[in-house]
């Protein structure tokens, strides 16, 4: 029984059998094999919990594949030049190919530091999901030869179901990839992702009770609205959009809240402002049904040196060609504002935080 969701308030417990994690391991295995990796001569380096499928699966595939697993502890992906000094030390460093899962904040805070980047640099393949991919990141990687594999996956899905080969992300193509071979993908008429799998979870255990997961036909329902596209060579290509549960309708119009962070870090990244997380979150609004606001945290010292009349001023003015249901209509400084271990947006705290500052 592995715990899932949470993003949106809500959390429930996915039941898995252990014969779905190996499916999903061996998946994985092959489609480690090919893009040119042997899955039992890489050294599997671990920096999510164990309790969840993300820090679960390295460790399961390691026990599957016969190749080595290393956990590395929260306090060690926070200090770099302990990072790489104990990776260093690894047996098979150097000779065997490393490859690590992690999510867009730990793949930041690396990226931020010399030793970090150094790191990164080493490894044959850096799985990066769980939340959004920000463009910012992506493309300061691709700038660096980080070899990311922007990945897509679920606890319903005994993890990842789509990746994306590390050659074609520094190639510049965008999205998680092609569904791995043991996936079925299709989109419903209101364009929300629906996969089938062997290694979907049997049942889900909510509120007291099982609930199925599946529908009559074997479709389980992700809730993230994505689009298909098929790649110049024919390869499927898949684009996530958004929750469709964190989408909010103002003034007649669906705007999602994810996307429009990633481009307002990217657009901040762009005018070279110090911005570094930004949750939008939604109001009731009497006449537009639902408003934005935007909780922000900056970089150290912007907002004391600028003060925060002319840092709301220089965020407005990022968003002023925005569509008007789009633009956040309040801006809330949060220094402690940060995703989940997992990457994921506790969306409920956050809303609580906001309304404690009226």
């Amino acid at each position: 029984m592995l715990a899932s969701g949470g993003s949106q308030g809500g959390r429930s417990l996915c039941l898995q059998p252990w014969a779905h994690l190996d499916r999903s391991a061996a998946a994985c295995g092959r489609w480690l094999e090919g893009i040119g990796l042997s899955p039992e001569g890489v050294i599997l380096l671990n920096p999510l919990p164990l309790h969840h499928i993300s820090g679960l699966m390295p460790w399961w595939r390691g026990r599957l594949w016969g190749a080595q697993h290393v956990s590395l502890p929260p306090p060690l992906m926070k200090d770099p030049p302990s990072l790489l000094a104990s990776c260093s030390d690894l047996p098979g460093w150097g000779q065997k190919q490393a490859v690590v899962s992690l999510v867009p904040t730990q793949l930041k805070r690396l990226l931020d530091h010399p030793e970090g980047m150094a790191w990164l640099q080493h490894l044959a393949l850096v799985w990066v999901g769980g939340a959004g991919l920000p463009a910012p990141l992506a493309e300061r990687a691709r700038e660096l030869g980080i070899r990311l594999a922007p990945c897509y996956g679920a606890t319903e899905t005994a993890a990842m179901v789509v990746a994306q080969a590390p050659d074609r992300f520094l190639q510049g193509e965008l999205g998680c990839g092609a569904p791995l071979d043991d996936v079925e993908l299709h989109l419903d008429r209101d364009g929300v992702l629906r996969v089938r799998t062997r290694r979907l979870a049997l049942a889900r255990w909510l509120d007291g009770r099982l609930d199925p997961l599946v529908d009559a036909e074997g479709w389980w329902c992700s809730g993230d609205a994505a689009a298909l596209i098929t790649a110049g060579d024919g390869a499927l290509n898949v684009q996530i959009q958004g929750r469709i549960d964190g989408a909010i309708h103002s003034g007649g119009e669906t705007v999602f809240p994810e996307q429009l962070s990633q481009r307002l870090l990217h657009q901040a990244q762009e005018e070279g402002l110090p911005l570094e997380v930004v949750l939008l979150l939604p109001i009731a609004s009497e006449e537009w049904g639902q408003r934005l606001v935007a909780l922000v945290r900056c970089r150290d010292g912007w907002i004391e040196s600028e003060g925060w009349a002319s840092v709301q001023a220089s965020m407005r003015g990022l968003t002023s060609k925005w569509l008007p249901a789009e633009q956040p209509i309040e801006w809330h400084p949060c220094a402690v504002l940060e995703p989940s271990l997992t990457g994921k947006w506790e969306r409920g705290r956050w809303q609580r935080w906001l309304e404690s500052r009226k």
